[in-house]
């Protein structure tokens, strides 16, 4: 008896260690989006409104496009790890010129941000490690997350060009 008693013991004490675990993983990633929309937003507000359309390079995204993509990627990716529909959905940002002004490429990009603090807070933490995909692409649910962050980190960084070919110092990296 005392032996079954044990295992259920230490069965109760793993998963109460699991369950922390995901939640303090889930936490972390609430933190760094937040984190990471406030970098974000000094950037939105380091480029001058006039220079939102230029690009340094004729055959690569605009300054406004590559911001839009980023919230493009934010929605869709926080969409298939957290299972919600994404605030996005059915609209190509890129392609919308009425989108590409400072003050909508900004509010469009703080709404992805806000939709992946909001997804990730409502997500079961118990569930980051569910497999779930788009397509053929199944990953865990915290593989889909720690994908959406990379890329918008990645087009974050591809910015800083465009802010550095304005003459303007980009803002300090932020990583706390």
């Amino acid at each position: 008896m005392k032996k079954y008693f044990s295992i259920l013991l230490l069965l109760f004490a793993v998963s109460v260690s699991a369950q922390t675990f995901h939640e303090t993983v889930k936490q972390t990633l609430i933190k760094e989006w937040v984190r990471a929309k406030a970098y974000t937003d000094e950037y939105l507000a380091a480029m001058p409104a006039d220079d939102y359309g230029k690009k340094p390079v004729d055959s690569i995204r605009s300054f406004a496009e590559q911001m839009l993509h980023l919230a493009s990627g934010n929605a869709g990716l926080i969409s298939t790890a957290t299972g919600t529909t994404s605030v996005f959905a059915g609209r190509n940002l890129e392609k919308s010129e009425s989108a590409k002004s400072k003050d909508s490429v900004t509010y469009l990009v703080d709404k992805s941000y806000e939709f992946a603090v909001e997804s990730i807070k409502a997500l079961d933490a118990s569930k980051l490690e569910e497999v779930t995909g788009r397509g053929t692409l199944k990953e865990t649910r915290l593989t889909w997350l720690l994908k959406a962050f990379e890329h918008q980190t990645h087009h974050r960084g591809q910015t800083t060009i465009y802010i550095r070919l304005q003459g303007i110092r980009p803002p300090n990296e932020r990583l706390f």
